[in-house]
């Protein structure tokens, strides 16, 4: 059951302006963390449906400033590696409980955190050489899973656009359009899974504005934030919630 009352709004308001900020300048990785603070007080597939049409709004916001400026050899095997892997996703979705979507995106958080901290000391090490075009359409595959079950797809997304040796730019536009394209399909079976209520149209129309202003934020951010800054919040979010998600779905 979805209340639109104080608590809602004190933690999906400030989210949803995190999602846009990381959408919007840093090239989507961390977005998926208000997914996860919403699962705190939200049933799992209720804070991925209220989230996702929110996504989409950012998406689009946008989209203008970084148009053709991706690369779009990667972002095309990206997105075509992708749409099964939503398949692949709502067919989970369909055997699984509420606990196990917990389990799944606190085990994400958690993942991300330690691969980012791994590879930060240097303990994991970017490909030497440009990924082939297999890896992209497997990068793809799990982006768009773990995209459909966490709203997670950012860091397999990484994985491969690192070796690709992009520029700071190329790697966000890239990354705008491959999601932009993955939450087009995402929303088809959410919609057809029953993830979308009118409290949660309600909801997404009262975030709106939220989800514009971390958009806006996140594109200026893009030019004068450090992301290790960033970042660094982001992980200490990310390990709290997660660590949190996991003990309620085993607890």
């Amino acid at each position: 059951m979805l209340e639109l009352n104080a608590l809602f709004f004190a933690v999906a308001g400030p989210a949803v302006v995190f999602a846009g900020i990381s959408k919007g300048g840093f090239g989507s990785g961390a977005a998926f963390a208000s997914a996860s603070i919403l699962a705190l007080i939200l049933e799992p597939g209720l804070a991925l449906g209220v989230m996702l049409p929110l996504l989409m709004l950012i998406d689009v916001s946008t989209l203008r400033p970084y148009w053709g400026k991706w690369s779009w050899p990667d972002a095309k095997l990206l997105i075509v590696g992708g749409v099964p892997g939503v398949a692949l996703g709502a067919l989970l979705y369909q055997v699984a409980n509420a606990d196990v979507f917990r389990l799944l995106i606190g085990g994400i958080s958690i993942g991300f955190v330690l691969w980012q901290l791994t590879q930060s000391r240097g303990l994991i090490r970017a490909a030497a050489r440009k990924l082939p075009a297999w890896a992209g359409l497997s990068a793809g595959l799990v982006a768009g899973f773990t995209s459909f079950v966490s709203h997670a797809g950012g860091p397999p997304a990484a994985v491969y656009m690192l070796s690709q040796r992009l520029t700071k730019t190329e790697f966000q536009a890239t990354t705008v359009l491959l999601f932009w394209v993955i939450n087009i399909v995402k929303f088809i079976p959410y919609a057809a899974l029953g993830m979308f209520t009118a409290q949660t149209a309600l909801a997404n129309l009262l975030l709106a504005p939220f989800a514009l202003l971390g958009a806006w934020l996140g594109v200026k951010a893009h030019r004068i934030v450090p992301e290790w800054l960033f970042f660094r919040v982001t992980y200490v979010l990310l390990t709290l919630t997660g660590s949190k998600l996991i003990w309620d779905a085993l607890t």
